[in-house]
């Protein structure tokens, strides 16, 4: 091997090793959806995520306190009357997901749902 081409494979060596200490890699930011419950219904009733991508749910209610639950994603939410609550996930698997309200809300509590779609 000639002199030119060892240098050349020491000086991409050398790159290639200082570039992981020297780059910091820019992570996405979580994608933030906003919920509000009232009694019997989310609003939107229908989200879609990204398998791998982090979200927050923000859950806000407008009348009394509510909950939403994903069991599929260790996610129960819940919140006061007129308050918020949020938690951030990274769903891990794709398909459509059903959430409920895990507070009991009044007429319609059973029916209250939303669906969350988990996309490649």
């Amino acid at each position: 091997m000639n002199k030119k081409c060892r240098l050349l494979i020491l000086c991409v060596g050398m790159l290639t090793a200082a570039i992981p200490s020297s780059v910091v890699l820019a992570q996405a930011a979580p994608q933030r959806i906003e919920i509000n419950a009232r009694r019997s219904v989310y609003t939107p009733d229908e989200i879609t995520v990204k398998k791998g991508q982090p979200v927050i749910l923000v859950l806000k209610s407008t009348d009394v306190g509510h909950g939403l639950r994903f069991r599929e994603f260790g996610i129960n939410l819940q919140v006061k009357a007129g308050g918020t609550a949020q938690v951030e996930f990274t769903p891990d698997k794709t398909g459509d997901f059903i959430g409920h309200c895990s507070v009991f809300c009044g007429p319609g509590h059973g029916s209250m749902e939303i669906t969350l779609h988990v996309v490649d």
